[in-house]
């Protein structure tokens, strides 16, 4: 069986149902988690997350982390029941009235007090040996960020065998463009950094999405952008970022969008010009 299964069984499932033998396997699991003294940062965003974030923090709850570490929480001024989530089941957490990742994420960063920082999105779930093997990456010298692959869990309308296909064309891609453009690969549910780099350059704010990718990418001053390809190490999520439609027509935009100006991925940048639709104006 998937190591995730069971975590599917309350994903997607309204608060209220999930057993409450469940809750406190879950809440207890949070809590011998927690150490006084965190080396690493474990920091969960969530905007309106309240039928995913139990799952999620019920694959943290059973991370085998050989550091100390500490999980955290972000609750991005959703308007249903994502802070009572945390509230029960007893994680920390902090409240963020500024919608957008950006901001999410930058008081994750605020509040957190390990010399590594972990992003973590909600409707994602994480393998028990995921701190581990990224960390392996993430310690050597002259590294600054590490990012991984991810996968998508199968269901009626996304087939085990479709799903594979799409990843290996997807991650082949991904591969091919990290060499030059690391940042491009770059997502947020699978990133991990030193803190203190960060917090000199902070997370953009400004910007609706992508804050992940420019944070990499003012990162590599100080050391390299590091990839960890292993499977044990990969998280799986769900279709947030493909929608309702087919695996095929979701690989055809992103293969049209991706063959414009191809040569772009063997060349590398130091700076990017920001789309005025993805610009955040503040009022």
């Amino acid at each position: 069986m998937a190591w995730y299964r069971k975590y599917l069984s309350i994903y997607e499932q309204p608060f209220d149902q999930i057993p409450e033998s469940t809750l406190q396997q879950i809440s207890s699991g949070l809590a011998a988690q927690q150490s006084d003294e965190p080396l690493v940062s474990v920091v969960v965003i969530a905007y309106n997350e309240e039928r995913r974030l139990a799952a999620c923090l019920w694959s943290l709850s059973e991370l085998k982390a050989n550091y100390p570490i500490e999980i955290l929480g972000v609750n991005n001024h959703s308007s249903d029941c994502t802070e009572q989530v945390y509230k029960t089941l007893g994680l920390p957490y902090y409240n963020e009235d500024r919608q957008s990742p950006g901001f999410a994420r930058q008081c994750g960063l605020e509040h957190a007090r390990g010399k590594y920082h972990f992003f973590i999105d909600a409707d994602t779930l994480y393998p028990q040996e995921y701190i581990n093997l990224m960390m392996t990456k993430l310690t050597r010298p002259g590294t600054s960020c590490v990012g991984t692959l991810w996968s998508f869990y199968p269901d009626e309308h996304h087939s085990s065998f479709g799903l594979f296909c799409f990843e290996l064309l997807r991650d082949t891609f991904l591969f091919v463009q990290h060499f030059k453009r690391p940042e491009l690969c770059i997502r947020g549910m699978t990133f991990a950094f030193r803190a203190d780099y960060a917090r000199q350059e902070k997370i953009r704010t400004d910007i609706r999405r992508g804050e992940d990718g420019s944070l990499a990418l003012a990162l590599k001053k100080y050391g390299k952008i590091t990839f960890l390809y292993d499977r044990h190490a990969r998280p799986v999520t769900g279709y947030g970022t493909l929608g309702q439609q087919s695996l095929l027509k979701s690989f055809w935009q992103r293969a049209k969008v991706q063959l414009q100006g191809i040569t772009r991925i063997f060349y590398s940048r130091d700076h990017y010009d920001d789309s005025p639709d993805n610009l955040i104006h503040e009022t």
